[in-house]
C-alpha cells in the first residue's frame, strides 16, 4: 500500500473510532468502571480485544492484508488509533485530567480504547468508497462457518460491551419476572433468524444450499444466539457485574444482555 492510501485509511480509521467509540465515551458508567474494574480483568478484556481485531483485520481492515503477520500489525495499529482517539476525546471531554492518579488516566483509556479500536478497525468498509468489496466477500465465503461465527462473535462482543456498563441494563434484569425472559429470549432467536436470513439486507447469509430450515436453525440461529449469550457473560463478569449475584439475576441479565448481543450477531456482516 502507497502512503497516500495507507494515510486515508489512518484517516478513516480515525473516523471509524470517534463514530463507533463516542456512545461510551460520553458514557459515566464508563468512566466509573474505568477506575474500579480488576486490572487483571482490564488486560484480559485487551487481549480479547486484539485477537478479535485480528481476525476483522482478515475480512475487513483498514488496509488490505496479505498474511497473519499483516493482520496483526493491523489491530496493533486500529487499536493504537483507539487509544489515542480515546485519550484525546476524554481530555476533551474533562473525563480525564492531570489532576488524577496515573492508574485512573490508563485505566479509563484503556476501557474506552475497546470499542474505538474496533470503530477504527471497521473504519474503512463504513467510512469508503466501497473498494475492494468483492474480496471481502470472497474472504467470508472462504472462511465457511466458521467465519460466520467469528462474524457474529463480533457483532455480539459490540452491542454487549455498549450495553453492559449502563444501570438501565440492571434495572430492567431486576424488574423482568421470568416471563418476561421467557419473551425476551424467544424474540431475541427470532429477530436474529429472520435478519439474518428473512429481510433481504445487503450482505446477508443465505441459508445453506439443500438444509433445512431445521438445520439452518440449529447451526446458524440457535448457535448464533449461544455465542451471544457467552459474549454477554464474559462482559458481565468483566464489568463485575455477575460478582456477589445469584444464578437467578445472571440470568435475567443474560437475557437482557442477550437480546443486542443477538441483534449484533445478526447485523455483524452489515458492518463488517
Amino acid at each position: 500500500m502507497t502512503s497516500g492510501r495507507y494515510a486515508i485509511g489512518l484517516a478513516r480509521a480515525f473516523g471509524g473510532a470517534i463514530l463507533f467509540g463516542i456512545p461510551l465515551l460520553m458514557t459515566m458508567e464508563m468512566w466509573s468502571l474505568g477506575f474500579s474494574m480488576g486490572r487483571g480483568r482490564l488486560l484480559l478484556l485487551l487481549t480479547f480485544t486484539l485477537l478479535v481485531l485480528v481476525g476483522l483485520s482478515y475480512f475487513s481492515g483498514f488496509e488490505k492484508t496479505f498474511s497473519l503477520k499483516e493482520d496483526v500489525m493491523d489491530a496493533l495499529a486500529a487499536f493504537g488509533v483507539g487509544v489515542i482517539t480515546s485519550a484525546a476525546l476524554l481530555m476533551v471531554l474533562a473525563a480525564i485530567s492531570l489532576e488524577m492518579t496515573w492508574g485512573e488516566i490508563v485505566g479509563r483509556v484503556a476501557l474506552q480504547s475497546v470499542p474505538a479500536g474496533i470503530g477504527a478497525m471497521l473504519g474503512r468498509k463504513q467510512l469508503g468508497a466501497g473498494q475492494d468489496m468483492d474480496a471481502e466477500e470472497e474472504r467470508k465465503r472462504e472462511a465457511g462457518y466458521g467465519g460466520e461465527l467469528f462474524l457474529m462473535l463480533a457483532g455480539a462482543l459490540f452491542l454487549a460491551f455498549n450495553m453492559a456498563p449502563t444501570e438501565e441494563m440492571i434495572l430492567i434484569a431486576f424488574q423482568m419476572t421470568p416471563w418476561h425472559g421467557l419473551a425476551l429470549g424467544v424474540l431475541s432467536i427470532t429477530l436474529l433468524h429472520v435478519f439474518v436470513y428473512s429481510i433481504g439486507f445487503s450482505g446477508q447469509e443465505s441459508p445453506p444450499e439443500g438444509g433445512s430450515f431445521l438445520s439452518t436453525f440449529l447451526h446458524f440461529t440457535l448457535t448464533g444466539y449461544a455465542i451471544a449469550l457467552l459474549v454477554s457473560l464474559y462482559v458481565l463478569w468483566t464489568f463485575g457485574r455477575t460478582d456477589g449475584v445469584s444464578l437467578a439475576e445472571i440470568a435475567n441479565m443474560l437475557v437482557v444482555l442477550g437480546f443486542p448481543a443477538s441483534l449484533g450477531a445478526a447485523t455483524a456482516r452489515l458492518v463488517v
